[in-house]
């Protein structure tokens, strides 16, 4: 017979996390991220996803030029404990460099998520990370099925709204309305 019992988990903070990889606990190659307070193993990435993520950074990069820093898998600092490594993000260019400062979730335009064998984590964790940390658009592609999922109106209790976007249609992220993306490019 089955026991359920509740242990008592060590959260961290992303401050302990840093200390841990500066005390080589964690190696600075191994892919880990920190989702609220526990240090989460990242699943490998396969062929699709990397040539998602290619597509959505040359397509962000030559779409945006300068009206946003394009930030391709490295992580955000969401206080206190989360530091998660978006697949694609769009930061506000800023006064300071983010060679001196972490990207935070307050300098997040969009956060975009690559999924293919991930799709239950980023949906249910990810999505509710994101918009707990007030961060006003997520992009959830789907690699198996060439849509994209976007989510808007972050709250405490998740996003307010998703639409799904798939082969043949257009979008356009929330903080530049007048630049639209073909959902296919991110799959070709």
């Amino acid at each position: 017979m089955a026991v359920d019992v509740e242990v008592p988990r060590r959260l961290f903070t992303v401050e302990e996390y840093h200390r841990m990889a500066e005390a080589g606990i964690l190696a600075e190659d191994e892919r880990v991220e920190l989702i609220d307070g526990e240090i989460v193993e990242m699943a490998p990435i396969g062929t699709r996803h990397i040539g998602c993520v290619i597509n959505a950074t040359r397509l962000f990069i030559t779409r945006l030029g300068d009206r946003a820093v394009i930030s391709p898998q490295n992580p955000v600092v969401i206080l206190p404990r989360s530091e998660p490594q978006p697949d694609v993000v769009l930061l506000r260019p800023g006064a300071v460099s983010y060679s001196h400062k972490r990207p935070a979730s307050e300098d997040v335009l969009l956060a975009v998520e690559v999924a293919d064998t991930t799709v239950r984590f980023d949906r249910l964790v990810k999505a509710r990370l994101y918009s707990r940390a007030g961060i006003p658009e997520f992009w959830l592609c789907l690699v198996a099925d060439g849509v994209i999922e976007v989510y808007r109106g972050p709250s405490v209790d998740g996003y307010a709204g998703v639409t799904v976007h798939g082969s043949g249609e257009i979008v356009s992220p929330l903080a530049f309305p007048d630049v639209s993306f073909a959902v296919a490019d991110f799959f070709a």
